[in-house]
């Protein structure tokens, strides 16, 4: 699957208006699943808009530096006179945004022009992208045996890989933008959180929401970053695989890998060695803790029943069921526990750091299976085991409030799976540098 980088659109000879034209002719292509990858269709705003960047060119007036790319925005987002359902059904009546969500307008600003909302878990609750109300589309692997697309930005992923989009913005509270990455075959980035403004962002929980980009490539999500947290774009910086110092956790995030995530995962670390890097498999039971840490529900729960118990009281039957009582576990948490919980966070960020400052970056599968089909879905016991396996590799990254990328290190042809490379607080840049590194790695040794 080759798809087209954001690099490539700029430089490509296409008029802003074709590259437009392209990803709705894409839209029409498979309108089946174009009706799932989009809560809302923007066309004829975004034809306008491209048109508009092309009578400028003609004129000789400077455009922004990405005029014409387009992108897709999750329905978490308020645009300008759009409504913002966060995937729900309950929210359709409310009034439109009347401003651009503050990462929107920068990406406006830009040049991007977004071609439409993209579908995801309802409320952005859930790692496996279902969605009752809109439909879930379906991974672009084994088509014919339908697949979750990960979530919860899941149309996010799938505008990308069905080339109806050339980028994506995503948000990532517990992985999900690199959980959709990860099956889906592409990049998807987990910011530090402070980096990005959250503005005009309906939130899922306060305490570990971020916003975060997906694409074609690690130069992709680096670029839109740099958008993204209102810095000029800069180029990735050049790293060498050898000497990098990466550790494997062994404590949790190996747990449940099947045959393809295993063995894609030790083949990916036995190349890694070959280019120079040194790979230290270390206990760090301390990730251990946070099953118990978390189990009352920890601050998803806590904060999504904050946001959500009015509405629940007054909407509860139109929720998805599999949302719903997965927000109600927070009503059962004490003012006490949340500080308890606070507390323990903090405490755990200071352990884990004073190990993993030694290395550049922690590596481990972003999830441990490849995606399920959306038949197996249906068993509500295999539903609660699998989300908990996508949610449990990335979600770390969240509660250590760390950065994080997911990129493709499967063979071309086979099932998806997504390596994870998460660095320390801040340290943003030095893991998109390694992950471009990492990437031309895999896919020198893939084409072989």
């Amino acid at each position: 699957m080759t798809l087209l980088t954001i690099s490539q659109a700029v430089n490509s000879l296409l008029r802003s208006e074709e590259l437009v034209q392209r990803c709705i002719d894409n839209m029409d292509r498979q309108p089946a699943l174009a009706a799932k990858v989009f809560t809302k269709q923007l066309r004829n705003q975004a034809l306008a808009q491209a048109k508009a960047y092309d009578r400028l060119r003609e004129q000789g007036v400077p455009v922004p530096p990405y005029a014409g790319v387009p992108i897709s925005i999750k329905d978490l987002f308020d645009m300008t006179a759009e409504v913002t359902t966060c995937g729900s059904r309950i929210l359709a009546d409310r009034e439109p945004a009347g401003i651009d969500a503050e990462v929107v307008r920068r990406l406006r600003n830009a040049g991007f022009i977004p071609v439409g909302r993209t579908n995801m878990t309802e409320f952005a609750y859930s790692g496996l992208g279902l969605n009752p109300h809109y439909g879930t589309p379906e991974n672009p692997w084994e088509r014919s045996n339908p697949r979750i697309p990960g979530g919860s930005s899941s149309g996010a992923a799938i505008a990308i890989t069905d080339q109806m989009a050339v980028a994506s913005l995503g948000t990532d509270t517990g992985g999900s933008c690199r959980i959709p990455a990860a099956l889906c075959g592409i990049v998807g980035f987990k910011p530090t959180a402070s980096k990005v403004p959250q503005s005009g962002v309906s939130p899922l929980s306060s305490s570990l929401d971020s916003v975060g980009p997906l694409g074609a490539s690690v130069e992709c999500v680096a670029i839109l970053n740099d958008i993204l947290a209102g810095d000029v774009v800069k180029p990735i910086i050049r790293t060498s695989l050898r000497g990098l110092r990466l550790a494997v956790p062994t404590t949790l995030t190996l747990d449940g890998m099947d045959a393809a995530v295993a063995a894609t995962f030790e083949r990916t670390l036995m190349l890694l060695a070959q280019a120079g890097a040194q790979i230290d498999r270390i206990p760090l039971i301390e990730l251990g803790e946070l099953p118990a840490i978390n189990g009352k529900g920890g601050f998803v729960a806590a904060e999504a029943w904050a946001w959500h118990r009015e509405l629940i009281a007054a909407h509860r039957d139109s929720y998805d069921p599999n949302v719903v009582t997965r927000i109600e576990k927070g009503q059962h948490q004490s003012a006490a526990d949340y500080i308890d919980l606070i507390k323990a966070r903090a405490d755990l960020q200071r352990r884990v750091a004073a190990i993993s400052i030694h290395y550049d970056a922690l590596v481990m599968p972003t999830v441990p299976i490849v995606a399920p089909t959306l038949r197996e879905m249906e068993d509500p016991e295999r539903f609660q085991h699998a989300n908990l396996l996508m949610l449990r590799n990335p979600s770390i990254a969240n509660f250590l409030d760390r950065c994080a990328i997911s990129l493709p290190c499967h063979e071309q042809g086979s099932a998806p799976v997504g390596l994870m490379l998460m660095g320390e607080r801040g340290a943003d840049l030095r893991i998109l540098g390694i992950a471009h590194a990492v990437e031309q790695l895999l896919q020198s040794a893939l084409q072989q």
